[in-house]
C-alpha cells in the first residue's frame, strides 16, 4: 500500500483514498470533507491526508505533535498553520508555500502558527485580516477564515 501511494505522489497520479491502517480506524471525517471539497489529496493513513502540488497537509488527532524544537506547537518549522481549537489544538492543517493560501470552508480555524523564519501569516476572511502571527508565533482567529496570507 505504501509503494502505491509513494508512486502516486512520484508520478502525479489521482488521488488516492488509502484504506486506514494499523490501528484499525475510519478516515476521520475531516479527512474525507477537505478531501471532497479539495482535489489532488492523498490519504495518508486514518488522521493524515496530503495535497502534494499545494504543499498542504492536514492531520486530525493522535498525529498532531510537535516534531522540531524549532517548530511553533505542532506546526514544524517552515510551515505555516491553522488549527480547529484555540491555542494550537485540534486538526491541524499545514502548508508549506506562501502566498494566499485558500482555507476549505469544512476546516473552521480557530487559531494560526507561524513557524517560519520570518515574516508574518495572517488568517483572513476574504481581503479583511482576522488575525496575524509573527514569525515564531502564533495567535487565535475569531470570525470564519476563508484563506491565509503569508508575507516573506
Amino acid at each position: 500500500m505504501a509503494a502505491g501511494l509513494l508512486a502516486a505522489l512520484m508520478l502525479g497520479g489521482p488521488a488516492v483514498a488509502a484504506p486506514a491502517v494499523d490501528d484499525g480506524d475510519r478516515i476521520a471525517p475531516l479527512i474525507l470533507e477537505v478531501m471532497a471539497e479539495v482535489p489532488g489529496g492523498v490519504v495518508v493513513d486514518s488522521r493524515h491526508a496530503v495535497w502534494p502540488e499545494l504543499g498542504m497537509e492536514l492531520v486530525v488527532g493522535a498525529h498532531v505533535r510537535a516534531v522540531s524544537i524549532a517548530a511553533v506547537g505542532s506546526c514544524t518549522t517552515g510551515l505555516v498553520c491553522v488549527y480547529t481549537g484555540t491555542a494550537l489544538t485540534g486538526a491541524r492543517l499545514s502548508w508549506s508555500t506562501c502566498g494566499i493560501l485558500a482555507i476549505p470552508t469544512s476546516f473552521p480555524v480557530r487559531s494560526l502558527a507561524d513557524a517560519r523564519s520570518g515574516g508574518f501569516a495572517q488568517a483572513r476572511n476574504g481581503a479583511t485580516v482576522l488575525a496575524t502571527a509573527p514569525a515564531g508565533g502564533w495567535t487565535n482567529v475569531n470570525g470564519t477564515s476563508t484563506n491565509v496570507r503569508c508575507v516573506l
